[in-house]
C-alpha cells in the first residue's frame, strides 16, 4: 500500500457496502479522509418557488449522514462534516490534510455536474485530480450493449437489449478497516434549524421512513424476507396498487446500492418464482433515465431537450398550480394523492403519474413546476428519475410515445378499487380510519 491519502467526496452515495470509491481508496490509499459537504445551494428556493429540499428530504437526509458517519466509525474511520459550497471547501481540505487525489461518483443532473465541474477546476489550481467513478446504475456503462449516444430513447427497446445483452456485476466488497489522518476531527451535523426549518414542522408530517444504510439494509432484508410472495396477486387484487418496497428513498441518496437490491431480487426469485420480478423493472427505469440524462446532456426542460426557459404562470394557471399541490383540485382521487404526498414525503408511482397527468393537462407546457415540486416533497426525489418520469408526462423526453393520458376513471379503478384510499385521505371523509389500507 502506497503512503497516499485519498479524500472521498461522499454525495449520493452514502453508504460503505458496495462503494467503489471507498473500496479503492482503501485498498490505493494509507490513509482515507471521508468528506461530506453540506451545499446550501440544496436548501435553498428554485426559479419555480419551490424547495429544493423540503423538511422531510432534509430530515432523512441529516439521518443517513449520520448513519454514516457511525458506520465508518464502527470501521476505526469517521466522516469529515464541512458546511458551504463543496468548490471552496474541498480543495482546502484536501491541501491541509495533503491529500494527493479526490475520488467521487460521477452525477449526470445539470446542477450536479456543474458542481462536480467546479470542484474539478478549483482542485486543478492545486494540481490535485478528482478521479470520477460510476455507482449509481444498476448496470455499468462500460458494459452496456451500445455506446451512450446510441442508447435507444424508447423505453421497451431499452430493456429488451440491456436485459439479453448485458449483465449485472458483483458488489463491491467493504472495507474491512478504514483508516484516516489522525488529526481529523469529525465535525458536527447541522440541525433542522440551521437548514432552514423550524423545529414545529414536523408536528405537520407522518413519517414512515428513517434515513441511513442500516436502516435502508434492514428495510430491503425485512421486504423480500417477510413480503407473501407466494400470494402476492390475490393481495394485489384486493389492495389496488402493486405493492411498493419503497426502498427507492434509500436508494435515492445511495443509503442502498441498486445492485445489492437486484441480488436480494434474484434470491427472492429463486425462492418464490417470477413474482419477486416487476422489482427489476423499476430498476431498470432508474437506469434509464440516469442514462437518458447523459445521453441528452441532462436537458429536460418545460418544452424539451434543448429549451430551458421558464415561463411564469399567469394569475390563473398560479391558482390551478395552487389548487394541485395544495390539493384542492376537487377531484377526489388527485387530492387524495397530493394529500399523501404533502404529509409523508411518498406516494405510489402510479398516483404520481395520476397527480403529473393531472397538472399536464390543466397547466399544458408549465409542467416543469410539478416536477419541482415533487423535488421539494419527495424523500426519495432523484433527479434524472423526477424530472425524467415528468418529462413522459408531457409527452417530452426521450419516448414521445410513452406519454402518460390523463383518465381518472381508469386510475380510479386501479388504485381505489373499494374507495378506501380516497376516504382516508380526503377530509370530512367518512372512513377516516382506512390510512392503514393504504398500499402506495
Amino acid at each position: 500500500m502506497s503512503e497516499r491519502t485519498i479524500l472521498v467526496w461522499f454525495r449520493n452515495d452514502l453508504r460503505i457496502h458496495d462503494n467503489e470509491v471507498l473500496t479503492e481508496a482503501c485498498r490505493k490509499g494509507s490513509r482515507v479522509l471521508p468528506v461530506y459537504c453540506f451545499d446550501p445551494r440544496y436548501f435553498s428556493k428554485t426559479p419555480y418557488g419551490t424547495l429544493k429540499t423540503g423538511f422531510l428530504r432534509a430530515q432523512f437526509l441529516l439521518e443517513s449522514v449520520a448513519d454514516l458517519k457511525a458506520s465508518l466509525q464502527r470501521k476505526g474511520g469517521g466522516l469529515l462534516v464541512l458546511h458551504g459550497k463543496p468548490e471552496e471547501l474541498l480543495p482546502k481540505t484536501a491541501e491541509e490534510y495533503q491529500a494527493d487525489e479526490v475520488y467521487h461518483h460521477r452525477e449526470v443532473a445539470a446542477e450536479e455536474t456543474e458542481v462536480s465541474a467546479l470542484v474539478e477546476a478549483a482542485l486543478w489550481k492545486k494540481q490535485i485530480n478528482l478521479k470520477h467513478f460510476i455507482g449509481h446504475t444498476l448496470y455499468h456503462k462500460e458494459d452496456l450493449p451500445f455506446p451512450i449516444k446510441n442508447i435507444p430513447d424508447a423505453f421497451p427497446v431499452f430493456r429488451k437489449k440491456i436485459e439479453r445483452e448485458s449483465e449485472v456485476r458483483p458488489s463491491f466488497i467493504q472495507p474491512e478497516v478504514i483508516r484516516v489522518p489522525d488529526n481529523m476531527p469529525q465535525g458536527a451535523l447541522p440541525s433542522m434549524e440551521e437548514l432552514g426549518f423550524a423545529a414545529s414542522e414536523k408536528a405537520r408530517f407522518s413519517v414512515d421512513f428513517k434515513g441511513g444504510e442500516t436502516e435502508g439494509l434492514e428495510s430491503m432484508k425485512h421486504f423480500f424476507e417477510e413480503t407473501d410472495w407466494l400470494n402476492l396477486k390475490n393481495s394485489r387484487k384486493i389492495a389496488g396498487p402493486e405493492l411498493s418496497s419503497k426502498l427507492s428513498a434509500w436508494l435515492s441518496l445511495g443509503c442502498l446500492s441498486a445492485r445489492e437490491v437486484y441480488w436480494a431480487v434474484k434470491q427472492a426469485e429463486e425462492k418464490y418464482g417470477a413474482a419477486a420480478l416487476p422489482f427489476l423493472l423499476q430498476l431498470l427505469w432508474r437506469d434509464y433515465f440516469r442514462f437518458m440524462f447523459k445521453k441528452h446532456e441532462n436537458r429536460f426542460s418545460p418544452k424539451g431537450f434543448f429549451d430551458t426557459e421558464i415561463v411564469k404562470l399567469d394569475p390563473g394557471q398560479q391558482q390551478l398550480f395552487d389548487d394541485w399541490k395544495n390539493a384542492q383540485t376537487k377531484v377526489p382521487l388527485v387530492d387524495a394523492c397530493m394529500l399523501e404526498l404533502n404529509q409523508t414525503g411518498y406516494i405510489h408511482h402510479k398516483k404520481r403519474q395520476l397527480a403529473a397527468s393531472y397538472l399536464v393537462n390543466v397547466l399544458s407546457k408549465q409542467w416543469a413546476y410539478g416536477a419541482s415540486y415533487f423535488e421539494e416533497r419527495l424523500i426519495d426525489h432523484s433527479p434524472a428519475s423526477n424530472w425524467g418520469n415528468w418529462a413522459l408526462a408531457a409527452g417530452l423526453g426521450g419516448d414521445t410515445q410513452q406519454k402518460q393520458q390523463y383518465d381518472v376513471l381508469k386510475k380510479e379503478l386501479a388504485l381505489n378499487p373499494t374507495g378506501v384510499f380516497v376516504s382516508s385521505w380526503v377530509p370530512g371523509s367518512e372512513n377516516a380510519e382506512g390510512k392503514e389500507h393504504c398500499t402506495a
